[in-house]
This record gives structure tokens, sequence and C-alpha cells, in this order.
């Protein structure tokens, strides 16, 4: 009975003197996400995740899976870079002090900016289909709360390697942003309806937005829900 107790006080221990983890999601790489977080355990149950992502300017992940093929060439320039920034209060089971299954509800705020990309749009008139060139930029943001489910490990002898699943995640929240085309034509109503007609047909998933035309252009305003998914693995050192 006493080695029973001794070694189950020794095990806390070893669990307990190391509170702090910094780690990355290392599959994220993958989709030119750079990531760094930082957990604090508080006690055996509680902990806070705190982290930020970055995505360089590059080409769209997937686009080709939400865009019709004609709509893609609408796009041909499009990149894009975003930013993100995640609180996370942690709750674990079993073992605890940042090791085992947890739950966590989450804060993120999310922003996305484009560079100043190329649109045409098909305009027909007497019969003869102009192609009309735009200039494009802007961005959008976004704040959402969510939950995550997923489980952490300590490896090797010492237990400073970290292994941190993310089993499932999702968010949801209001995003909001501006994005202006401008054209070097000057549109006529009729032009102007076509194109407002043009934009709002690309039904783009899970992004409300309305669309303003004038003899300038148009601006594509994002307004309504705001979108995500979490999962992948992370790996991290603990002290």
């Amino acid at each position: 009975m006493f080695s029973g107790v001794s070694a189950q006080e020794i095990s806390a221990s070893e669990t307990s003197d190391k509170l702090n983890i910094i780690k990355t999601n290392v599959t994220a790489y993958a989709f030119r996400n750079i990531n760094l977080y930082y957990e604090r355990a508080f006690n055996q149950w509680f902990s806070l995740n705190m982290g930020f992502g970055a995505m360089p300017e590059g080409k769209v992940p997937f686009i080709n899976s939400f865009l019709k093929d004609d709509d893609e060439r609408r796009f041909q320039n499009l990149e894009i870079k975003s930013f993100n920034f995640t609180i996370e209060p942690r709750f674990y089971l079993g073992a605890g002090y940042g090791k085992g299954f947890y739950f966590a509800p989450y804060y993120r705020y999310s922003k996305i900016t484009s560079n100043t990309f190329d649109f045409y749009y098909d305009y027909t008139f007497n019969g003869t289909t102009f192609e009309i060139p735009l200039k494009g930029n802007g961005g959008a943001h976004g704040n959402s709360g969510g939950l995550m489910v997923g489980a952490q490990f300590f490896l090797t002898k010492s237990r400073n390697l970290v292994l941190d699943l993310w089993i499932a995640g999702a968010h949801y929240g209001k995003g909001q942003g501006d994005f202006i085309m401008t054209s070097d034509v000057v549109l006529t109503p009729d032009m102007q309806a076509r194109l407002k007609q043009e934009i709002e047909n690309l039904d783009i998933p899970y992004v409300n937005y309305t669309v303003e035309t004038n003899s300038s252009g148009a601006k594509v305003n994002v307004d309504g829900p705001w979108l995500g998914f979490r999962s992948g693995l992370s790996v991290g050192y603990r002290f």
C-alpha cells in the first residue's frame, strides 16, 4: 500500500512540476499556415492555451473545390494572406496538468486580405461579347466562438516532448469586410446590372455578401456568418 501511494505521488509530481508548453501545429504547414501556441496549466484540470497563425500571401487553398471552372478563370491571379488569434481555456479529464483528454471552448479572431487581383466578366452587346476587366482588392475579418475536443500526450522519459491531437473543433460567428472592384471602362447601367449578376452568381459557400455597382465598378460587402473547422497534430516542448 505504501509503495502504491508513493508511486502515485511521484507520478503526480512528474506531471505537475512542468506547467508550460510551447508547440506548433505541424499539419497546418501543408496549408502555408505558420503558427505558434503557448499553454499554461494552472491546476490538474484547467489550463489556458493561446496562439496565433499566419498564412503568407499565396493562392487560395482549395479554390477549385468551391468555384466552377469558368468562375475560377475570372480570378486569374487572386492571392490572399490571413492571420488568426485564438484564446482557448482547456478542461482536462484524467491525468490532468496538461495531459489526457480535454474539451476546450475557444474564441478566435481571423482576418483575410487579398492582393490586387484581376477579375473578368462577359458583357454582350448587339450580339458581340466583350470581356470587361476590373481590378479588385479588399479584406474581411471575423469574430467567432467554438469548441475543441482533443487529447494531449507527454512522451520520452523526461516527459518534455508533447503531442497535442486536435480530434475535432468547429467555430461559428460573424464576419464583415469589403472588396472593391474598379474598371477603366465607364460602365453603363446595363453593364452594371450584368456585373452585379455575375458576382452574385458566384455562389461562394459559407459566405453572405451583397453587391453594389456604379459607373466605376462594384463594391462587395461581406456581412454574415463566419464558420471554420479545426483539426491537426501539434508537437511541442514542455518546461
